[in-house]
């Protein structure tokens, strides 16, 4: 974690910005819980509890530095609340999601599923893709277990 803590440290310094206690709190909150799709007032109440300090005002602007510096991805799925997701390090895109309609679990997608469309992109309406966001909404396989028993 420390190793990912100072490389995120390097690209705020990179962009004229320093790693507060505030925003590294924000960002070990983001580490600690990186399997898991936060909103801001999720990150907001787990970083009261290492930085009691910290007020909602300074989440929500480090989480847009972090958005806008490309270490967090700003996402919905449908339920109208953005969450933060960690960008992987090293990843060139985004990755996928598969979101369950019935239970709300969300499933994470780390093969880049899209090279082959965005060549076609690329070639054939002359357009560079610079990122891509794909999620797949539909039933996850214990809920279509689950309807299976109660037929």
């Amino acid at each position: 974690m420390e190793g990912r803590i100072n490389r995120i440290k390097a690209q705020l310094h990179d962009a004229s910005y320093k790693l507060t206690p505030q925003r590294e709190a924000t960002v070990r909150v983001l580490l600690e819980d990186e399997k898991e799709h936060l909103s801001a007032e999720e990150v907001f109440m787990r970083v009261k509890e290492i930085a009691p300090d910290t007020g909602l005002a300074t989440v929500y602007r480090t989480l847009e530095l972090l958005t806008e510096l490309r270490v967090v991805d700003k996402i919905n799925f449908g339920d109208g609340v953005s969450r933060f997701d960690l960008r992987k390090e090293g990843a060139k895109h985004f990755h996928h999601h598969l979101v369950c309609l019935e239970c709300g679990s969300v499933e994470e997608i780390q093969e880049d599923l899209l090279e082959e469309v965005e060549k076609v992109v690329e070639a054939k309406w002359h357009f560079l893709v610079k990122d891509h966001r794909l999620t797949f909404q539909g039933v996850c396989s214990k809920c279509r277990a689950n309807g299976k028993k109660k037929n």
